[in-house]
């Protein structure tokens, strides 16, 4: 069995998709196998998909909208061996669903891995060349002395060239993730087991936008991560209504039950949880309350009073959701 399943949910994206896979392609090491989740993709994904290579086997588990395994098989699932000019073979597991959101994507994920480690590579970023062999190293050489969750390196951006955020502190080995002072994205390489642990992550009929971050931070704040000062994805933002970040206003409009919930999760970190973070969440969790219509608000908070205290904020903050949303 190979060491790493590189996974890729995916909507709408095979314009992107090849660069992914071409970077697959190129690694120098072929301990892993790529999965591709298609979220309901209606732009031709699986035909290109399918033409990647010979079909080794015609179906697989089956899947619901929210990535949960239901009985029978579904030819929807299927994998493909495909041979690649720089390796001998790659092996894709290709799983179709109907459209739920990238969290239910994660979910039929870690429904699926059967290897030790996973890393999500979005559909629109790529790996560099010496990825996978670095990661396998790192793993296979990690000390004995700790349990580890996995390993957290760099996401590149491709327009400088340059660590998003900078780099990590220098001589960092390990760390709680959380307690690392930096700022920009980062890629983690998990172990499958921990996630399954957490998955699947329900979310609320209707809302498509609860970040998959819920699940994996469950796991970063009970486990120190091996940090690595090199780069694991080169990433290139979206830019458009398809793009997270670039459309998080409208999420917040969109799925508020879910942003509450997940401002619970995160409130409750003993990792890395400053209390003016902490503040910030309360406001966020009180404006995410409001644009729902939750009467329990309170009652469901972990942090009653310092949510009490910042409820002025929180209502500025869904009347800016508000007016942003206007058109």
């Amino acid at each position: 069995m190979k060491t790493l399943t590189v996974f890729t949910p995916t909507y709408n994206r095979k314009h992107t998709l090849p660069r992914t896979y071409e970077s697959l392609c190129r690694q120098t090491s072929d301990d892993f196998e790529w999965l591709i989740i298609d979220d309901g993709s209606t732009d031709g994904t699986r035909e290109w998909v399918e033409g990647l290579g010979k079909k080794v086997i015609d179906a697989g588990t089956k899947f619901d909208w929210m990535g949960r395994v239901v009985e029978g098989e579904d030819g929807n699932h299927f994998v493909i061996e495909s041979v690649a000019a720089a390796r001998s073979s790659l092996t894709i597991h290709y799983i179709y669903k109907e459209n739920g959101g990238l969290y239910t994507g994660y979910n039929t994920a870690y429904s699926s891995i059967r290897t030790e480690l996973c890393v999500c590579i979005d559909s629109d970023d790529y790996m560099p060349d010496d990825a996978v062999e670095k990661i396998v190293e790192k793993w296979r050489k990690r000390p004995s002395t700790k349990e580890y969750c996995g390993i957290v390196g760099l996401d590149f951006n491709v327009v400088d060239g340059m660590p998003i955020g900078g780099m990590f502190p220098e001589g960092l080995m390990d760390a709680f993730q959380m307690e690392v002072p930096h700022s920009g994205d980062v890629k983690q390489v998990m172990r499958t087991d921990l996630m399954r642990k957490v998955a699947p992550q329900i979310g609320f009929e209707g809302e498509r936008d609860f970040n998959p971050f819920y699940m994996l931070v469950q796991v970063l704040d009970k486990y120190p991560i091996l940090i690595v000062n090199e780069n694991f994805c080169w990433v290139e933002y979206q830019i458009g209504a398809d793009s997270m970040s670039q459309g998080i206003w409208k999420q917040y409009m969109r799925s508020p039950r879910s942003f509450a919930k997940y401002r619970i999760n995160q409130m409750t970190l003993k990792h890395g949880n400053s209390w003016k973070n902490k503040l910030r969440l309360c406001a966020h969790y009180v404006a995410s309350c409001i644009l729902s219509r939750d009467g329990n608000w309170l009652k469901h908070s972990p942090l009653k009073v310092m949510t009490l205290f910042v409820v002025p904020v929180g209502v500025l903050v869904a009347i800016l959701v508000i007016w942003t949303n206007r058109k």
